[in-house]
Order: C-alpha cells, then structure tokens, then sequence
C-alpha cells in the first residue's frame, strides 16, 4: 500500500538506485506524483500505482524507513528566531502554489501559478521554483523551508525599538513630518484602546477606535468651546497614523481571535465556526478526518505494585477513522481527560499495532490491525488540546486541527457511541464496576471489588477494540453507491481496505521515531553523579558513561532535554540537537521497580510512600525521644559510680596512664568474651546425679571484674603513695 509522504527506493535498469518521495495520490488510487529527493533540480514525475506495485513485486521497489530529512522535525522553541522569519517568508511565497494539488504537479498548469506567485512576492523564478522544491522533497511541511545551517543567532524576540524610524518614509515628510517610533509604551496604549473601545458591544469601527485614542492619549491640552471642554491634539508628526494603528492590530490579533472578541465565543460558535458540518459530511476516505476523544471509564483498578491499593478509575482516549470508523489509536492512563493523553493515543496511531499487542500479551497478525498513519485533519475537544502547542502539529505533520467548541459537543458523536461500545462490552465481566444503583446504605462498596491493574485494564481494552476493528456490524453506516455496487461489508476492517483501494490520498505516513518525538511529552532530567534523575528514578546511558557525565557531575549537576512514554518509565529518550534521532536511557538495575510501570503507577508509589512515612512520623519521634531518655539514664548512672571511686589525682595522672589501662582492660575483655567449649572430662561430670549437686555447696568466688578493679586501685594507691 502507498501512503502520501513514503519514501520508496526504485531500482533503475543500470542498477543505480533512487529515491523519491510519494507527494499525491488521486482519489481513486490510479495515479500519483513523486519526486527525486537527491536531485538538486528535481520535478515530480507522474507514475501510474500499478506500475508501483509491479516493481515492488518484482523486487526493484522497497519502503525507506528512515527519512533523510527527518532533521527537520525539530522543537518550535528551539529553533532560532532567524530560521522562523526566514521559513515564514519562504512559506508565504509558494503556499498559494502548492496547495492547489495536483495543478502544481502538472507542467502545464505549473508554469502559470509560477508566473502568478512572481508578480504577487516579487521573487524570481528560479528562486520560486527552489523554494518549492525543497518543500517537496523534505516532506510537504512548513519546516521544510527551514534553512540548512543550524544554530544561527539566538532564540528570537521582537526586536528593540530604537528612535530610527522603521518602514518606508512618508511622502509628505517636509510637510507633515517624518511621524513617530512605535515604542513599547505607544503599543500599550494601542492595547489599552482595542480593549476599550474596539472589543466592546457596540461594534465600533477600527477608525473610530484610533479616534477615541487620540482623543485618549494623544492630548497636548484642552480648549472650551460654548462651555464643551475639547481635547487639543498633539502635533502631527508626534502621532501615530491609522496605517500604523491598523498594521499594530491585523499583527497582533488573528482573524479568529478578532471576531470572538468582537462577537463573543457563543455568538462565533453559532455564525462563524471554521468547521462545518456533521460527523460524515464531506469525508472521503481513510485519513481524511480522525477523532480523539476521553472518557473515564466505570471501572476501579488497582495498583501493579501492591493490588491492596486502590487507584481509582482510568480515562480511555480513542482515536477514530471517520470514514471507515476503524480505531486507529489508543491510550489508557490516569492523566487527564489532557492533551497529554491526547497526544499519547495520536502517537499511537503512527505505531506498530502488532508490537503494540504483543506488549500487553496479545498476539495478532499485522491484517488484523494494519493502521499506522497520521491524518490529513483532526477534530479533537477542546479540553483535550488545551495548553498544547497546536501550531505544531500544524507545521510538522501538515495536519489541520480542528477544535469542537464547547456549544457543538455533537460534532463528536462517532467516538462518544464507540465508548458506549466499549463499557457494554466490559461492564458484565470486569470486577470493581461503577454500579450508580449500588450506593445503598449497607450494600458492599463496589470499589472494594477492584481487581485489574492499568496493564491488564489495557489489554482488555485492546481486546475490545480488535473486536470492533474485525467483527463489528456497522449497522447504521451510510453507504454510497459505489460501495453498494461492491457489496462492501459494514465492518471498519473492511470498509478501510476498500477506501484504501479506492479512495486513497489522505493519509500521511511518517518515521515512528518522528512521530514520537515530536509528539510524546518533553520534560527536564537533571545529570547527577547518581545517575540522571528525573521523577526521583534514576537512569544511565551509553553516550553518559563514555563521556563521563556522572564523574563531572560531582563537581556541578546539570539539566538536560528528554522525552518519555507515560506508559512505560522503563526507559527515556534523550533527543539529538538535530532532532533526527535520540539516545535511549535506562533505568539503573537497583531501580528495577519502577521497570514496565506506567507514570502514573510510580507517582502513586511516590504519594503512598510519603503518606506512609507521615503516618509512621508520629511513632518515629516517639521513638526518638525514647532513645534519647536511656541514654541520658546510663549516662547519669555512669556518672555516679564515677564520683563514688573517685580518688584525688592530677589530671596529668589521669591521662598518663591511658595506655596502660587500656592493655590491662584489652586483657580482661578477652577472658570475659572469650568462647568456652565443654571438653569430655566436662561432658562426663554434668551427669553428676541430681542428689550430689544438691548435696555440693558452692564456693563464694570472686568475679575477673572485681580483681580488675582492685589491681587499679592498687596502682592508684601505689602512685600516690610515691609522690
């Protein structure tokens, strides 16, 4: 199968190979337009599909993996300010152009919006056609146009007003002036007046609001006319002009944000939404349109560390084909309903499905889930997207996003019926169910019944997803003639084989690695001579052991860049500068506990463990205080005996015999501890009868310990006795 966006190595008859990238496929999967993307002058070249496919069969045709300009998929925040402005403008020249598909592919129609993109940007056709070229043959996305050289200038801001006036001089500059710098403080008072007097109910024109702000802050003095205090203006080349106030607002506010703070976000929902239509209307065929949704399901789990906790219920994120209603994606976890989650089932979608399974113990053939693409557009929730960048799934995957307002939660009716699937098929067999009947006053709490850890509440839903891929009956699907013609059966399965035949060209494919760098979520590792941290687990790398990183962090720890999945803390990424690639870190072999947990199962291990520690605070101290009372009691009677055998001696004595009291208590300590085993003569006379020990009184003997004692108050005597 051939997807937009694959790159495809052809075998030429002198053996040589090339490579070109898959750039459009006509709806009926007949013709397609590809591209050399080693040639410095490249065009795309029209080539029949079943002509591919012959080559492929023939062995002369394979799938590349690896995209030579996978650099290019780098973090929008990283990129210097230089590199943006420059894509941006570059972006701006040939956008018209090359989304008129396929016209831009065809010479003739080709050299006619080349000639029409000169006269609009003033650019040449040389560089027009660079341009263009370079977007095509790096993937068809805005990043493409980026510049080769990296690391060029710093991350951008807007820049430094100075007093030179920027753009062009005004005509009439010895008569009205050559007008003012708009400062910082200038664009202030711009933004206080949009508020006040543009944003509002009345609807005012963008010229009456730049003539209420200079009668605002653009005054000198005022005047009385017939008792009317009027303000008196500035002079003309100390104010700024429509043309500049208008400029400052259309770069400052997009047409959409304008219109909602214009209208209001209900009224915009009802007469100015971007996305039209219903669920069905106007879809194509596969990838033409996906759906994510979360739901949290009725259904308690508990801990794959210690299954006595309980921790609560998982929200399930899906994402749905709407054409074939095929489930494309899919995620469980306890974050959200967030755009974490959202973009962990979005990466999802681009990963192998029978690997996928085989991680959580299933195994399936690659035909019974054969879904590994991202879409031309997707339509999500706002709550989902809210606090993601959205602008990059735009710029690096060519995606249109489409956010369902919060008054249209009908447009998400295909996802939210597949959840309802979903809990019909679970909630019989699954323990720890949510029954909302259940809650009566003596009746078991059915959270007590928890059983499922997050793992295995995955593989159930897969189970539950594979049914609905392959078996499924699509009862109320609408069909279309020509499916009726080819009597296509209403299963997801089915219905995504035959558009896939039939009406190919939405889907986009891209490296997984790709993929799942730019998608999962990034966050900030700290090298430390333990290890890298990061969630208080630690891991190591190749590359951080043959550079020494934990040496050197005993002198300084460091942050470092990375990516994980939520699902699986066993590893994390360490992204190149490039981003093309990434290094895999592991966790270190005394952190194996947190091996094959999810985020979220460590994170609760981390709260249950403080809540422990907090409960058992309390008798700790206790403990504590305990301690500190007996060793002040033998302390305090050590102290007494030693004012009882006090005898009167310089301190010079005293410490002039430590070496010998030291040998002499050595000696007696090594007869006190010494081990006595029992010889035969002693084994012999322990049968002694009963009647002759009772007879035998036992001598008064006196202890090792008292003769110690009296030879050192004989030599204590001793010495005094010599002075």
């Amino acid at each position: 199968m051939f997807v937009i966006n694959d790159i495809i190595s052809i075998e030429e008859a002198s053996g040589k190979k090339q490579l070109e990238r898959i750039l459009w496929i006509d709806e009926g999967n007949v013709i397609c337009y590809t591209i050399d993307i080693e040639k410095e002058k490249a065009l795309p070249i029209k080539r029949k599909i079943s002509d591919l496919q012959q080559l492929h069969a023939e062995q002369l045709l394979s799938f590349i993996d690896n995209d030579p300009y996978g650099f290019i998929y780098q973090d929008e925040e990283q990129l210097p300010e230089k590199n943006k402005m420059l894509r941006d403008e570059r972006w701006e020249c040939i956008k018209d152009m090359v989304l008129q598909e396929p016209e831009i592919y065809e010479s003739e129609t080709r050299g006619y919006l080349i000639r029409m993109a000169m006269e609009k940007t003033g650019k040449t056709k040389r560089l027009l056609y660079k341009y263009m070229v370079q977007y095509w043959q790096r993937g068809k996305v805005k990043d493409a146009l980026l510049p080769d050289y990296k690391n060029s200038g710093g991350k951008g801001k807007e820049k430094t007003c100075t007093d030179k006036k920027k753009g062009r001089p005004r005509k009439f500059a010895t008569i009205t002036g050559e007008g003012i710098v708009i400062t910082d403080e200038i664009k202030r008072i711009f933004e206080v007046s949009v508020k006040r007097f543009y944003h509002t109910a009345k609807k005012n024109p963008l010229a009456t609001t730049y003539e209420q702000m200079l009668k605002t802050f653009f005054v000198v003095d005022y005047r009385y006319d017939n008792g009317i205090k009027k303000p008196i203006l500035l002079e003309q080349d100390k104010l700024p002009t429509l043309r500049q106030f208008r400029y400052w607002y259309e770069k400052t506010y997009q047409s959409e944000e304008k219109l909602r703070k214009r209208k209001g976000n209900r009224r915009y929902e009802l007469e100015d939404r971007a996305v039209l239509g219903t669920s069905v209307g106007e879809l194509y065929g596969p990838g033409t349109k996906y759906q994510i949704d979360a739901t949290i399901a009725d259904v308690y789990l508990v801990s794959s560390f210690n299954r006595n906790w309980i921790i609560g219920r998982p929200v399930i994120y899906v994402v749905i084909d709407v054409f074939s209603r095929m489930v494309v994606g899919l995620y469980v976890g306890l974050e959200g309903p967030s755009w974490l989650g959202a973009m962990m089932a979005l990466a999802n979608t681009a990963s192998d499905k029978v690997s996928y399974c085989k991680q959580y113990g299933i195994e399936i053939t690659k035909d019974e889930w054969d879904c590994h693409y991202l879409p031309q557009t997707l339509l999500a929730d706002r709550g989902e997207l809210e606090g993601y960048n959205i602008e990059r799934l735009i710029s690096v995957f060519n995606m249109k996003v489409e956010n369902t307002p919060p008054y249209r939660a009908d447009w998400k009716g295909i996802v939210e019926q597949h959840f309802k699937t979903i809990h019909t098929k679970v909630k019989p067999f699954l323990p720890g169910i949510v029954d909302r009947d259940a809650m009566v006053r003596g009746d078991r709490d059915y959270r007590l019944d928890a059983t499922l850890t997050l793992e295995e509440f995955t593989s159930v839903i897969i189970r539950c997803v594979l049914y609905h891929n392959n078996h499924h009956w699509l009862k109320h699907y609408n069909q279309d003639e020509m499916m009726i013609q080819d009597e296509v059966p209403l299963i997801p399965r089915e219905l995504w084989k035959w558009g896939i035949k039939n009406r190919s060209g939405k889907l986009r494919s891209y490296s997984e690695d790709i993929v799942k760098l730019n998608l999962l979520p990034r966050a900030k590792a700290r090298v430390t001579y333990k290890g890298i941290e990061f969630k208080k687990m630690r891991y190591s790398s190749e590359r951080a052991l043959k550079e020494g990183w934990f040496e050197e962090a005993r002198q300084k720890s460091w942050q470092i860049p990375i990516c994980y999945d939520p699902r699986n803390m066993s590893h994390i990424y360490l992204p190149s500068e490039d981003g093309r690639s990434y290094e895999v870190a592991t966790l270190l072999d005394h952190q194996k506990k947190y091996h094959g947990k999810t985020i979220e199962e460590v994170e609760y291990l981390f709260a249950y463990e403080t809540l422990k520690h907090q409960e058992y605070a309390h008798e700790e101290i206790q403990q504590k205080v305990d301690l500190a009372s007996d060793i002040e009691h033998i302390v305090q009677k050590a102290k007494k005996l030693v004012d009882q055998e006090k005898i009167e001696m310089s301190n010079a004595q005293k410490v002039k015999g430590i070496r010998g009291n030291r040998s002499m208590e050595k000696e007696e300590r090594r007869k006190e501890e010494a081990f006595l085993l029992a010889d035969s003569d002693q084994s012999t006379q322990r049968t002694i009868s009963e009647e002759h020990v009772e007879d035998t009184q036992p001598k008064k003997s006196v202890s090792r310990i008292e003769l110690l004692r009296q030879k050192q108050k004989e030599k204590l005597m001793h010495a005094k006795n010599s002075q």
